[in-house]
């Protein structure tokens, strides 16, 4: 009889495939991404596609001439790993850029462990940080966004709304001050501000989000356990003193915390197994993200919380396992 071998997560408990998942994934996003297209035009859907091919072909050149093994870019992973990058680096990245981030998300973060399952951090976040420390300023230079631009040089940049409030409190101004300078919350919520492709329409992501709910392809307790953190977290600050802390919704709806929460921190293969072991997984994200950005010196935290948490994982998973099929439960 030969031995039973278990593979790394995902392990799938329903008629779901892991191609069905992923792909499932990658519909929901279709809402975001038509947002960013409008917003940031040719040079958003330049930015995606460069992403995409290029982690499909730089996973399939490793499998094949590396690996040896089998080939696995038809199951999804490398494509959502592409558009996850994309919506993490601003639309006016160049596109060598673009293709370094995709080998340093396929190729270090990811099969470098050996492909999906067994990669213990975020690939599309590795590559994103990566270029963050390896190109500051392209990776700080946050096109304006225009409806159905064409255009691809001469772009007008301007701040985030978090960088607006991390510059005006660093000068002494009070929110009061600074809100004025940002984008009212509506605009906020549609997408009609700078930052990342995939991150600046929060009502985009959370449609996306609810799609994968209802199709179980995630559940509600790493996003409930990371918003509501970072609502409570920020809403204490925020009753202490107003004039310098901002309110918890503007938190939710700027930067990537939805993009982070429902996309990033989810992933099954990087995040805790038990239900118990994802709310702790999704307070950390919270808490660790509006720490670094009420005290660090970066205006944004989601990728660094989740990369840190993910290195948690494993003693969460040890300390909160879920109970092998037909344990015993004890009693008293």
């Amino acid at each position: 009889m030969s031995p039973l071998t278990v593979s790394g997560s995902p392990h799938v408990h329903t008629e779901q495939s892991v191609s069905k998942v992923m792909y499932g994934v990658v519909y929901s996003l279709i809402p975001a991404m038509l947002v960013s297209f409008y917003f940031f035009g040719l040079a958003a859907i330049l930015v995606t596609l460069t992403a995409v091919v290029s982690c499909l072909a730089f996973e399939y050149v490793i499998q094949k001439y590396l690996i040896k093994g089998p080939t696995t870019i038809g199951d999804g992973s490398a494509i959502i790993t592409g558009i996850l990058l994309a919506f993490n680096v601003p639309s006016s990245l160049p596109l060598g850029m673009v293709v370094i981030g995709s080998a340093v998300a396929i190729g270090m973060a990811k099969m470098t462990f050996g492909g999906l399952g067994k990669n213990p951090f975020n690939p599309a976040l590795v590559g994103r940080v990566f270029l963050m420390i390896s190109f500051p300023v392209q990776m700080t230079s946050w096109p304006k966004p225009t409806a159905f631009s064409t255009q691809l040089t001469d772009v007008v940049t301007g701040p985030t709304p978090l960088d607006v409030l991390k510059g005006g409190l660093a000068r002494g101004e009070s929110v009061s001050e600074i809100m004025p300078q940002i984008p009212e919350y509506v605009n906020l919520l549609m997408g009609n501000m700078g930052g990342s492709i995939g991150e600046i329409s929060a009502l985009a992501l959370i449609i996306g989000g609810i799609y994968m709910l209802v199709k179980k392809i995630i559940t509600w307790h790493i996003p409930v356990a990371y918003l509501g953190s970072v609502v409570i977290f920020s809403g204490i600050f925020w009753l202490i003193d107003p004039t310098y802390y901002v309110d918890p919704l503007f938190h939710l709806i700027t930067g990537g915390l939805m993009l982070g929460a429902l996309y990033m921190a989810t992933d099954m293969v990087t995040s805790p197994m038990s239900p118990t072991g994802m709310l702790i997984f999704g307070v950390g994200c919270g808490v660790l993200t509006m720490v670094i950005r009420l005290f660090g010196a970066y205006p944004e935290g989601v990728s660094f919380a989740i990369l840190i948490m993910n290195a948690f994982v494993p003693l969460i998973n040890r300390g909160f396992k879920p109970k092998r099929f037909g344990e015993e439960v004890k009693h008293g």
